[in-house]
């Protein structure tokens, strides 16, 4: 009994005492402290980067496979399986673009690996409807695989190897001049589909395989064809494999962030998106094309993959903000996310913004569609299509819309203004035709 009645006597007390701390607490009430750390939400971003970059990098060694199977074997099979592996690469790629602007180190490494427009005359044969010279490019015509001399800057110079040193040492930007693409995915595309000669009608490249056929051969000099597109095949892997080191742990693109003010390293992801999405996207691959109805314009232009391209940037630029990325084994790399932080200073704002990524998915999506279906992305920038050039209009105006909310978040984390790359596609459309 004493037992008991201390027993009761005492969670009689203790109820009191509950009850008194949480009046006090009530009272007392503190406003909520956000839970998300912006190093955390930058640790995600490096880790998606990395993850992104080990995509590309696999299926780039993938693509230099099926390159040396077409060399070893020139047939109709093994061309259309290199075109593939070059379509997969693609997706895992596009998705890293939200890296550059913010990253220098990215930016300044993205001319060897995606550089376009290229003046295709520099690398191959080409149509005589291309033209002979150009007065802006010397090279315009040079035709390293069919000359084993060319003259850059009024020096001649000895092409006769095809190396992936003499690609990216000689041939990149030779004289200085950025339409002189030698390497990266767009130089294999070209070497794996030809020109496209349809403008805006329905069609791709139509290279044949006999181009690489030594016994066979068509467009003349199959061997030195075949030793620059493994050249260039060879540097795509080794690009990426540096790109993906730099975002290893104490990668210098990862430890450059790591390092640095945690609220730079934001305003570095938000430069990514903001400018991707205006600029870059929205304005000089997207607008500059449909105001000109120009098929030259187009990101893809040998293989009719422009929608492939233009869908996986948005959707990487909705990830970067979500902090979540769907890998090409299944797997998801995710972790604290802008979207977190935006979420805990304004619910609103992040309801927002995500809605517009998603929406510009959607018309991104609706592009794909009509492409899938038959109606190439070149086909709908054409003049007096009305209906593709809307779908085409809808997602650029997705991308506008979805850059000013980007611009409030910058805002709504109190960081430092963010001046997002421009376009005169966009802000001085009447440039565009001076």
């Amino acid at each position: 009994m004493i037992r008991s009645w201390v027993s009761t006597r005492y969670m009689a007390r203790m109820a009191a005492i509950g009850a008194t701390a949480a009046l006090t607490a009530a009272i007392f009430v503190l406003p909520a402290k956000a839970e998300t750390d912006a190093k955390a939400v930058i640790a995600t971003y490096a880790d998606i980067a990395l993850a992104k970059y080990k995509d590309s990098l696999g299926t780039a060694r993938a693509l230099d496979a099926a390159v040396d199977a077409l060399i070893a074997d020139p047939s109709a099979e093994t061309l259309a399986a290199a075109r593939a592996a070059w379509k997969a690469s693609r997706i895992p790629y596009q998705q890293t673009e939200v890296y550059r602007f913010g990253n220098a180190i990215v930016d300044d490494w993205e001319g060897r690996v995606n550089a376009w427009p290229l003046d295709e005359g520099l690398i191959d044969y080409v149509d005589a409807g291309y033209g002979t010279e150009s007065d802006e490019n010397r090279l315009y015509t040079a035709n390293v695989i069919a000359n084993q001399k060319i003259e850059i800057d009024g020096q001649e110079v000895d092409a006769s190897s095809l190396t992936p040193g003499f690609l990216s040492g000689t041939l990149q930007e030779a004289g200085d001049i950025e339409a002189n693409v030698a390497t990266g995915y767009h130089a294999i595309e070209f070497l794996l589909w030809g020109q496209d000669l349809n403008g805006t009608g329905p069609g791709a490249g139509v290279r044949p395989h006999t181009d690489y056929d030594k016994a066979n051969c068509t467009g003349g000099n199959c061997e030195r064809r075949a030793e620059y597109l493994k050249s260039a095949s060879t540097l795509l892997v080794a690009d990426l494999q540096e790109m993906a080191d730099n975002w290893k742990e104490g990668g210098e693109a990862r430890k450059a962030l790591e390092d640095g003010d945690a609220n730079s390293g934001l305003s570095v992801i938000l430069t990514g998106m903001g400018s991707l999405s205006y600029g870059e996207l929205a304005g000089e691959r997207m607008k500059l094309g449909l105001l000109l109805h120009d098929p030259e314009e187009e990101h893809d232009c040998f293989s009719d993959n422009t929608h492939i391209s233009h869908l996986y940037d948005a959707a990487g630029i909705r990830e970067a903000y979500l902090g979540s990325y769907k890998r090409i084994d299944g797997s998801t790399v995710e972790g604290p996310s802008l979207s977190d932080l935006v979420k805990e200073t304004d619910p609103a704002l992040d309801t927002e913004l995500t809605g517009k990524l998603d929406a510009t998915v959607a018309k991104m999506e609706a592009i794909a569609a009509r492409a899938e279906a038959g109606e190439a992305y070149d086909q709908q920038i054409g003049e007096g299509n009305a209906e593709g050039n809307a779908t085409v209009q809808a997602a650029i105006d997705a991308l506008v819309d979805q850059t000013k909310s980007i611009e409030r978040v910058v805002a709504a984390l109190k960081l430092d203004a963010i001046a997002f790359e421009g376009s005169d596609s966009l802000d001085a459309p009447d440039k565009v035709f001076q």
